[in-house]
């Protein structure tokens, strides 16, 4: 990190990989902003969804959800507090970050904000032998509840080209709060379409097809296991942020669970329908 950046030389820990229920994991995210808008240190995290957990943008509508299906495989459901449609996190096919900061140490513009916070990502990219960047064009939605099938966006969705296509190998999404901000991300590791595609009621007839054309995944790119791809993307983030190796306190941790039941464990928030509070 350039040492004029104001995130240089502020307190910064690196949580490596940790599984935990989505619900879980949005209840850290959101504690760990606390912790930082409060002046503790910064937080740069790496984690895995267990179980497999289908996350729904703020405010996507429930009614896209396959409720009986989740319930029966075994799939956990949450919402997160940033936008976009739902995105299938497979304990082995997904890896997950977060980058927290105090919302005065960011560019106040969000497509800077999504470059800056990105440059670590595309780093752990680049020690796997991926060869990602920023997607360069639009493409339009196949079928919008599901985040892979959205339209592509330059600001924040990274893309590997294949035969000339782009086809997303990230996405990523900030919660924007007053006092602190949350970025958090999904990088594929193994694409599995009709896993993904699964979780959701009536896609699209041609979405499996898109999903295929349109989505890629690490192992498709390098002859890397999953170690060592959490291995990268955990140095990236680290080298970028000066971290030291840290870990969740008692207090967060206790703050954490309670908000992941009294919050994104609880069907008034999973299930809320959009406009609703």
């Amino acid at each position: 990190m350039d040492e004029r950046d104001p995130l240089a030389d502020r307190e910064w820990r690196l949580i490596r990989e940790e599984a935990w229920s989505g619900p879980m994991n949005m209840a850290l995210d959101e504690i760990a902003a606390e912790t930082a808008a409060e002046g503790g240190p910064r937080t740069v995290r790496v984690y895995r969804w267990d179980p497999s957990t289908l996350s729904l943008g703020y405010h996507q509508n429930p009614d896209t959800v396959d409720w009986a299906h989740c319930e029966r495989e075994g799939i956990g459901v949450t919402r997160r507090p940033t936008g976009g449609g739902g995105i299938y996190h497979d304990t082995h096919g997904d890896i997950s970050y977060t980058i927290v900061a105090p919302a005065a140490e960011l560019p106040g513009d969000l497509v800077e904000s999504y470059h800056r916070l990105c440059r670590p990502i595309l780093d752990a990219f680049e020690r796997m032998g991926v060869p990602a960047r920023f997607a360069e064009t639009e493409r339009p939605a196949v079928y919008p509840p599901a985040c892979y099938l959205r339209e592509l966006h330059p600001a924040h969705d990274v893309v590997v080209e294949v035969d000339g296509q782009e086809r997303k190998v990230s996405g990523n999404a900030q919660h924007r709060r007053t006092d602190a901000v949350v970025q958090h991300g999904s990088l594929t590791y193994a694409a599995r379409p009709a896993r993904h595609l699964s979780v959701f009621t009536d896609p699209a007839p041609d979405a499996d097809a898109a999903f295929r054309e349109r989505v890629t995944g690490i192992d498709d790119h390098a002859d890397v296991d999953r170690d060592a791809a959490v291995t990268a993307l955990e140095s990236a983030l680290a080298e970028w942020a000066d971290a030291t190796a840290g870990e969740w306190t008692d207090d967060e941790l206790a703050r954490a669970r309670e908000r992941a039941s009294a919050k994104y464990a609880d069907g008034e928030w999973t299930r809320r329908r959009p406009g609703g509070r």
